[in-house]
């Protein structure tokens, strides 16, 4: 098979063939269909990750067919159209039987832990847990942003946020799974105040349901900007990009007993950031991590979906084959257009 495949950690990757992956007794082999392009894979790629072992193919969000099954998979056959969590769990330990796969001891991560869906086949474990199936109306390209960008903010927003209509939700960072919350906290009915250094990204925002948008680049103090338009601060407050500056902003911006939600991964540099704990303490707000969504929660969201309370869609942007992933994969920490980069033609 065609992949993208990297034999040194911030060296440019290659289109190479390897061989083709088998399945696992319980696992499943998918024709990708459509892959998107995360800033997680940057950090992959980079060597921010320790679960990455070179040489290596990068991917993890992904939808696509059921090419081949293991002899001990009883829920999935070949041609289901499927995507899948970018955390999967064993199923074995004792997170997964609490229902919590996201956080599972053994999880695998395609792209990190094993080879990834930059590639035209892509190995997953545990199928009959770990795989979800796609409604017929869903497009490839619009279902591989469900397995990272979108599932993460639904899970961010819903069940860590407990986000509830009336609320105040200020969303730092603008890209794939920023957007992604602001459309789901509008479709909820909580009031979005999306930040961002970009007018085109905030205008986006807008579009997607923000009732205010705030420009970091043109104010003196985000946090403050934040108090001012909220009347005393956001009820949830999220980091959707992973610095030490937007964690900061997050939770200073909260009002009093607000939650937090990192969801942005804090790595590399930006692995120990300043919190004002003082203003943690004194006002007894939350601090909570988001990683993910297990699979048995996507009927939630993909229902919001087919109603038309939610519409993923809207967030895909440049569609590229896989000979241009290298370049997009390498650009993943400079200003990036408004919308999901998706990897189509194979």
């Amino acid at each position: 098979m065609k992949a993208v495949l990297f034999e040194k950690f911030g060296e440019a990757p290659k289109v190479v063939t390897v061989v083709d992956p088998t399945p696992e007794p319980h696992g499943v082999v998918l024709k990708v269909e459509a892959t998107g392009v995360c800033r997680s894979d940057w950090h992959g790629w980079m060597g921010h990750d320790s679960d990455v072992e070179l040489p290596h193919i990068p991917g993890h969000e992904l939808a696509g067919v059921v090419q081949a099954v293991g002899k001990d998979v009883n829920n999935w056959q070949v041609g289901d159209r499927v995507t899948v969590p970018f955390v999967g769990g064993c199923g074995a330990c004792t997170e997964c039987s609490a229902g919590h796969q996201q956080v599972c001891h053994n999880q695998f991560q395609p792209g990190f832990t094993h080879w990834g869906s930059f590639a035209e086949y892509v190995g997953i474990h545990q199928a009959d847990l770990n795989l979800v199936a796609l409604p017929e109306s869903m497009d490839f390209a619009t279902a591989a942003s469900l397995g990272c960008r979108f599932a993460t903010s639904f899970r961010a927003v819903v069940d860590q946020g407990k986000t509830s209509a009336g609320q105040w939700v200020a969303v730092h960072g603008c890209g794939g799974v920023g957007l992604s919350a602001v459309m789901i906290a509008n479709a909820i009915g909580a009031n979005v105040i999306a930040i961002d250094i970009d007018d085109a990204k905030l205008a986006l925002a807008k579009q997607l349901g923000a009732v205010a948008t705030v420009n970091g680049a043109d104010v003196a103090d985000v946090p403050e900007a934040v108090m001012e338009i909220t009347k005393g601060g956001a009820h949830v407050s999220l980091d959707a990009l992973g610095h030490t500056v937007t964690c900061f902003n997050s939770i200073q911006n909260l009002r009093r007993r607000g939650k937090h939600v990192q969801v942005g991964l804090m790595l590399a540099d930006h692995a120990t950031p300043q919190v004002p704990m003082a203003k943690i303490i004194g006002q007894e707000l939350e601090i909570l991590g988001s990683h993910g969504m297990q699979a048995h929660r996507y009927g939630a969201m993909l229902d919001m979906i087919q109603f038309g309370k939610l519409d993923p869609a809207r967030l895909v942007g440049d569609r590229i084959s896989l000979s241009n992933a290298p370049k997009a994969l390498m650009d993943m920490d400079k200003f990036q257009s408004a919308g999901a980069t998706v990897i189509t033609k194979f």
